[in-house]
């Protein structure tokens, strides 16, 4: 009898040990299938944004509402056991397929958020720039002009910049949706250097011009024409004209000085010409006070590389090329048959 019951609670303990493990098994198969397999509870894909600051419990809540995570708990869980010392970063992240939490959060903690595509054209000023950004959707535009007004970032290369206007290289760039406008222009004057090589500065060296000079006058280059096979002799009627000691006479360093004081209307009159600002070029020698615009590669290149001409003067022709010639009676002439002819004298 006593040999009976001991062979009974042995079969009752052994039949609960397997219970027991079965009960393990079932739940450590649920974990593994949560943690370890790939999941996708989305459609074809999936953007989830995290914001900034925003704390592991929210963003495992968020990642299972959008079905990328079978389980937040077992999220919040796993990253505590396994990964508590990475952080994960804010931004927009785009999910296109399964992922296991291990993958999910190394995503996250590498910061491989969806980046987006923003252009910025050769030839605008810092408050055109910002204007891009904030049609984008990046941020405000006062906030770029805010950030773009401090030239630490070029202060080895200028140490005369009172701001990053000319710095700001044009390209497209892709950015994440919460970069910040320090960050922005952080990137397109590091954009600038990389393109700004050191054959430019043995160059600028060579034609006895700083770096803050060619900037400048690419600048000028820049708004004066976007036809890339003339951006050279522009550039030559610019430096004939800076070696003689003449007034450039360039109308683009006036409509900036009128676009900074936001009275810029899309009219050039007499009384802008002969208004006193240190950028009109009409009344005041050399190159103006700093640069005008961003100007791109091909403009950098012109004005350190100006075609080897005796051109003094330039009109424009149509929209997409000018006319240039050697003495006023010449460019008296041209300006007759391409201006005062077709379309008045354009002035007020």
């Amino acid at each position: 009898m006593r040999r009976s019951s001991k062979r009974t609670l042995r079969r009752f303990l052994l039949l609960l040990l397997l219970l027991a493990l079965a009960v393990l098994a079932w739940f450590g198969h649920g974990i593994y299938r949560q943690v370890f397999q790939p999941f996708q509870d989305f459609g074809p894909s999936v953007v989830v944004v995290i914001e900034s600051g925003m704390p592991v419990s929210a963003i495992a809540d968020r990642l299972q509402q959008h079905g990328v995570i079978a389980s937040a708990e077992a999220f919040r869980r796993y990253y505590r056991l396994f990964h508590a010392h990475r952080k994960l970063k804010a931004g927009e992240y785009l999910f296109d397929g399964p992922l296991s939490m291990g993958q999910v959060i190394e995503k996250l903690a590498q910061g491989k958020s969806l980046l987006h595509k923003v252009t910025v054209k050769e030839g605008l000023w810092v408050g055109e720039i910002a204007r891009v950004f904030e049609e984008t959707g990046l941020f405000p535009a006062a906030d770029f002009v805010r950030a773009a007004g401090d030239p630490a970032l070029i202060r080895d290369i200028d140490p005369e910049a009172g701001d990053l206007e000319g710095y700001l290289f044009p390209d497209t760039y892709l950015v994440r949706k919460d970069i910040r406008p320090e960050e922005m222009a952080r990137l397109m004057v590091d954009r600038f250097r990389r393109n700004f090589t050191h054959t430019f500065v043995w160059r600028a060296r060579d034609i006895g011009f700083s770096v803050r000079q060619v900037v400048i006058l690419a600048s000028l280059v820049e708004k004066e024409t976007a036809n890339r096979g003339e951006r050279f002799l522009v550039s030559s009627v610019f430096h004939n004209r800076l070696r003689r000691g003449m007034l450039l006479d360039c109308d683009s360093t006036i409509i900036y000085a009128l676009k900074k004081a936001g009275s810029w209307d899309g009219d050039l009159r007499w009384r802008d010409l002969k208004g006193d600002s240190p950028y009109n070029t009409r009344r005041h020698r050399g190159l103006p006070p700093g640069p005008i615009a961003s100007p791109g590669q091909a403009a950098l290149e012109a004005a350190l590389y100006p075609e080897n001409t005796d051109y003094l003067f330039f009109v424009a022709k149509d929209r997409n090329s000018h006319h240039f010639s050697r003495s006023l009676a010449e460019h008296n002439r041209a300006v007759r048959k391409y201006i005062l002819q077709s379309e008045g004298s354009g002035l007020d």
